[in-house]
């Protein structure tokens, strides 16, 4: 699961930062080049990435077997 965890907020922090350059027009040729909202968007979705990764990061393994 931290693996899974780490690979997903990865994601999101790409996906948040593509939509934030399209929102603000930086990165034309999309539907959502140039709306703010997209950016906005963008922010919420990149911050949620960012929670997931460091939750993921900062989490033990899974103990397998018995402890001694």
């Amino acid at each position: 699961m931290r693996t899974i965890g780490i690979v997903v907020g990865l994601l999101l922090i790409v996906f948040g930062v593509i939509w934030i350059l399209q929102g603000i027009n930086v990165l034309p040729g999309s539907f959502m080049s140039g709306r703010p909202g997209y950016a906005v968007l963008g922010l919420a979705v990149m911050i949620v990435g960012l929670v997931i990764l460091l939750r993921s990061a900062r989490r033990r393994p899974a103990m397998v077997g018995p402890r001694t």
